[in-house]
């Protein structure tokens, strides 16, 4: 909270005068108060602003003055198991934390909200939008606040499950996945607890769930569209029970083992939904770390329309898809789409004629008319091994999950040689790196430049709500972010803003930017005298590629995103892609 010299000259042109005011309420000395009087006559400055450079008082002092002059009531204790958690249900604990505001009291007419700064207007109105009522306030200082909206929000975390499960199935098969919503009342409450932790990670889209022990407590973090969000703690003594709880799930975890990685799987169903749950334990100092990364099974085949292709790009990936033999890499980051993008192009292809085969770890989307192969490292199942088996059953495409290491490659190239179109990932910062990426695997760069067909980057970036996206001139700096010097006539930037409907967040799906690397005749000479990749790119773009921040630039005149989340998105993955 920040402490205005409008609130400073509120207090010091009240009736009573602020010295007393603050000797009365807080635990301002007389000897200080003389003090900061003497500076006044000496400065002219507010007294208010001379006690809190002095650090006599706290800046929340000033805000409890104001409340009892104004008859806003300033709450010292808060009898938290009073206050009903379902009022929470429309206020994500993120915004909640943000502006340090929580309903605590609802009537017929009214809602009562526990605040910070009763002139926090821009929180009053959401609230006051949401419930449709009168806002009443009380004040308490931020600790409180703070502690209040832990504890209430992990008491509706507790009651989701109970409130939701007569939606679906009661049916609990023991042999197969486990039905999170099972868990009954009678049942050990840390069961509860993890079920209603998936079950809201699902719920509000995140991609991963992150569980992080510190030295006092228990950091549980989502990964919402690419960004990381706190979503509550829990005291340090509660992550050996929820860390073996997990490990009992995927039923191959060694509960006693703390002191080694470990791997697992947790399958589950929800609302007729089969979804895989990927466990990833590593013991860290204070206790053992898990990442979930959730992955959610289905049969519905996003097209490269709907993922955000377009222009050149959308059209040269129909032609690459017609292709008879050739590889096809797509390159980014960990969790930006590269294998919906593949799938995407899969359906394309997938006609009765052709006959394809997939390699994959994991099994992510299935798709009726495809042969596809889950990697088992237990049984040495591996990408290459699985590609070698292939082989013999001539399909016509081949589509292997991850190129890593120079067999794997190799597998690859030489079956592209021999007749097979052949689609792949691998990890590289942008398009023009991959074939020097091939060439530090190992791979001869003749085999590269004879079947390399073209090179996919791509980066996933939030898109705007478009419930409460707001448009606004350029600035200067916006003008230095994008890198130009004017924009487009036909062009509108807008900028977040956040509604309950995009939980506050200002930012709703995802869509992707790219930049389509095709191995020309111009392309092929480089690859072979094994040319730096700023010497590709430079070439790829004089034939006419458009690059990840160029299309990124594109939606961002198109209202599709923003300035700040293209800055993020593409340096930040830039980075990370980097490591």
């Amino acid at each position: 909270m920040k402490i205005t010299d409008h609130m400073l000259e509120k207090v010091e042109g009240q009736k009573e005068k602020i010295g007393q005011l603050l000797l009365k309420h807080t635990s301002l000395t007389d000897d200080q108060l003389e003090e900061a009087l003497e500076i006044q006559q000496e400065s002219g400055m507010l007294l208010g602003e001379i006690l809190l450079k002095k650090n006599y008082i706290h800046p929340h002092d000033i805000i409890k003055v104001i409340c009892h002059q104004v008859d806003i009531p300033y709450m010292t204790e808060l009898k938290l198991e009073e206050i009903d958690p379902n009022l929470t249900q429309n206020i994500s604990i993120n915004y909640a934390k943000t502006h340090e505001v929580l309903p605590i009291l609802e009537t017929d007419y009214s809602i009562t909200l526990l605040v910070t700064d009763p002139f926090n207007f821009d929180a009053i109105n959401d609230i006051q939008e949401i419930f449709k009522k009168e806002v009443k306030m009380v004040v308490s200082s931020p600790l409180k606040v703070q502690d209040a909206i832990n504890r209430i929000y992990e008491r509706a975390n507790r009651n989701v499950v109970d409130s939701i499960e007569g939606d679906f199935d009661e049916n609990l098969d023991l042999d197969g996945p486990i039905d999170i919503l099972e868990a009954g009342a009678d049942e050990a409450p840390v069961i509860r607890f993890v079920n209603s932790i998936i079950f809201r990670a699902i719920k509000e889209r995140a991609s991963d769930i992150h569980i992080e022990p510190y030295e006092k407590e228990v950091v549980y973090r989502f990964r919402i569209n690419r960004v990381m969000r706190e979503i509550l703690r829990q005291p340090i003594k509660t992550q050996a029970s929820v860390t073996s709880r997990l490990k009992v799930m995927t039923k191959s975890m060694d509960i006693a083992e703390k002191r080694l990685p470990q791997d697992g799987r947790i399958k589950i169903k929800m609302a007729g939904k089969d979804i895989d749950i990927r466990v990833s334990v590593v013991p860290i100092q204070n206790g053992e770390r898990i990442v979930m990364r959730i992955l959610e099974k289905s049969n519905n085949t996003l097209t490269l329309e709907a993922l955000g292709f377009h222009g050149r790009n959308l059209k040269v990936l129909d032609e690459l898809s017609q292709r008879k033999h050739g590889v096809v890499y797509v390159s980014g980051p960990t969790g930006h789409g590269k294998t919906t993008t593949l799938f995407a192009m899969l359906d394309r292809i997938n006609t009765p004629d052709k006959m394809i085969i997939t390699v994959e770890d994991p099994v992510e989307i299935e798709l009726q008319g495809i042969s596809q192969i889950q990697v088992n490292h237990k049984i040495e199942l591996t990408f290459a091994k699985a590609l070698r088996s292939i082989l013999r059953q001539n399909p016509d495409v081949i589509m292997v999950g991850e190129t890593r290491d120079l067999e794997t490659a190799e597998m690859a190239i030489q079956a592209s040689l021999t007749g097979h179109f052949v689609l792949s990932t691998i990890h590289t910062n942008d398009a023009s790196s991959a074939p020097n990426r091939l060439i530090d695997m190992g791979v001869q760069p003749f085999l590269i430049a004879s079947s390399l067909a073209a090179v996919l980057a791509q980066r996933l970036i939030r898109t705007l709500c478009n419930e409460c996206k707001e448009s606004y001139t350029p600035t200067e700096y916006d003008f230095q972010m994008l890198d130009v010097h004017s924009v487009p006539p036909e062009a509108t930037l807008y900028k977040a803003k956040g509604c309950p409907k995009c939980n506050y967040l200002g930012y709703g799906n995802m869509t992707v930017v790219s930049e389509l690397l095709m191995i020309t005749d111009d392309i092929r000479p480089l690859i072979l005298k094994k040319a730096d990749a700023n010497s590709v790119k430079k070439m790829a773009m004089k034939n006419g590629m458009k690059t990840l921040r160029q299309d990124a630039l594109e939606k961002v005149f198109k209202g599709i995103t923003s300035v700040e989340e293209m800055v993020r998105a593409i340096n930040e993955e830039d980075e990370e892609t980097q490591h």
